[in-house]
């Protein structure tokens, strides 16, 4: 579990650092942006859509990136616009990138269960897009960012969901490896221990239905920490000079996923901040790649 007392030494450690000057998403949306290869839709709702990013060179069967972008799962942040940066540094580096979108609170029916529910059908979606594509679904990394962290670890963690829940799907697409750059994989820990940076607890509350699931366990199937084991390799990756998700957190998860049996790669960037996790002309982006590549062999 998450000791407060680390957190609030870390964050008391962040007050000092001013000077590193971590950048924002503002500064990564000021550069030109590249574009997709293609955009389709895996359902009606306007935020039901994937971009395809694929390969210029090469036959394939190309391993795949499933790219879930972050945004508090609030409708109001940026969406896969944010990550397409990094989507066009995979595709160059021979990754299939399908980067998906999905409702978000905010949304028509955004949060419980539509955010959980959209994502599980964007990645089986790439059973379709196999047809179509040279991709090798033997070998989809997960790769998500802050709440697209938490939605990428999810992803590898719902195969245990009972039937009982409205989250539940029949043999859900397989995820080889997660990598969860500052993701928010406890929720109860972030809700009652994190920053408001994504809007405290009323923003945790709506994501998990905790107003309409009464009495409920309402994370044992919407938050990683709780689904463990992941049965799935994970890096867990994090900024130093993150305010929004700070290390202790994926230090905590981390440990929890080492001790339930999952293999796990913990790791702290020194001088990155949030958003350098995804930011591919950062100093931590050749050490991510890496990690991607090692989940994808």
């Amino acid at each position: 579990m998450l000791s407060l007392a680390a957190a609030g030494l870390y964050l008391a450690g962040c007050a000092g650092a001013v000077a590193a000057a971590p950048i924002t998403f503002k500064d990564l949306l000021a550069r030109p942006r590249p574009v997709p290869t293609k955009v389709l839709a895996y359902g009606s709702h306007p935020h039901q859509y994937g971009e395809i990013w694929q390969p210029a060179t090469g036959k394939g069967p190309f391993p795949v990136v499933l790219l879930v972008h972050g945004g508090c799962w609030l409708a109001d942040l940026p969406a896969t616009e944010l990550v397409a940066y990094m989507a066009e540094d995979l595709r160059q580096r021979g990754y299939f990138v399908w980067s998906i979108d999905y409702r978000r609170i905010g949304d028509d029916a955004g949060g419980y269960p539509a955010t959980f529910v959209d994502t599980g059908q964007a990645a089986d979606e790439l059973r379709s897009l196999a047809r179509k594509y040279p991709i090798d679904l033997t070998r989809v990394v997960a790769v998500g960012h802050s709440a697209g962290g938490h939605l990428a670890s999810w992803l590898a963690a719902r195969k245990s969901i009972p039937a009982s829940s409205p989250l539940h799907a029949d043999a859900p697409l397989t995820i080889h490896g997660v990598v969860s750059l500052a993701g928010i994989n406890d929720l109860k820990a972030y809700r009652d221990k994190g920053p408001d940076a994504c809007g405290g607890p009323p923003t945790i509350d709506a994501l998990t239905g905790a107003s309409s699931r009464t009495g409920q366990p309402v994370y044992a199937d919407t938050s990683p920490a709780e689904m463990l084991p992941l049965g799935t390799p994970i890096a867990v990756l994090s900024g130093a000079l993150d305010h929004i998700v700070p290390p202790p957190f994926g230090d905590a998860f981390g440990a929890a996923a080492r001790l339930r049996g999952d293999m796990v790669v913990v790791r702290t960037f020194p001088g990155a901040g949030h958003f350098e996790l995804i930011d591919p002309s950062s100093a931590a982006w050749p050490d991510i790649v890496a990690e991607i590549d090692r989940l994808a062999r």
